[in-house]
């Protein structure tokens, strides 16, 4: 049987971990979430884990360990340690050290709501906004060492409307975040991407 274990690491309120889990449920993402971690104690991701019944569930306060590398380290041994293939970045709010990168290379992945290689970086909705495009997105990409600039799996476009604000815009990027997450997930595990 294929080794289809994912681990899932947050920082928010969990929506794009709930999509996934509900994906899961029904059948429409061949995946198990084996471990959520999360690096906010009062994360709503983290009571999403837990009532879906997620074996792992962990809140890693970073302020616990001597530095970032050593985090990463302690997140990389909890993954190993499940078996996880691969690592779901869900509005994971902490940029990865090269530890965790090189121990999970081409097995992390991440969305973010633009469409890269545009307006990478924490605030992708406002820059949009401030540059007047027309047409915006999300991406879901590898991680690598370089912020938002690993290789791009799937993209998904919306309007950028002339009266949008960062809210509106920012909930029409999300809908279509929730399509295409559980949808990329499936696609790793069936050998279509």
């Amino acid at each position: 049987m294929m080794n289809n274990k994912i681990a899932v690491m947050v920082s928010g309120k969990g929506s794009n971990l709930k999509v996934i889990l509900d994906a899961i449920a029904r059948g429409e993402c061949d995946a198990q979430v084996a471990v959520v971690i999360c690096n906010k104690e009062h994360a709503g991701g983290l009571q999403i884990a837990k009532d879906a019944g997620v074996p792992k569930v962990l809140y890693l306060n970073p302020k616990d360990f001597e530095s970032r590398e050593v985090y990463d380290q302690t997140c990389v041994d909890v993954l190993k340690q499940a078996g996880c293939k691969l690592i779901v970045l869900a509005g994971y709010m902490r940029i990865l050290t090269p530890v965790f990168i090189q121990a999970f290379p081409n097995q992390i992945i991440n969305i973010h709501p633009s469409l890269l290689p545009a307006f990478k970086g924490a605030d992708a909705v406002g820059e949009a906004l401030k540059a007047g495009v027309k047409i915006s997105g999300c991406t879901v990409h590898y991680v690598t060492k370089e912020l938002d600039s690993g290789k791009i799996l799937a993209q998904a476009s919306v309007p950028v409307l002339a009266d949008d604000d960062w809210d509106a815009l920012h909930q029409r990027i999300q809908i279509q975040e929730h399509i295409l997450y559980p949808h990329v997930i499936h696609q790793l595990f069936n050998g279509d991407i």
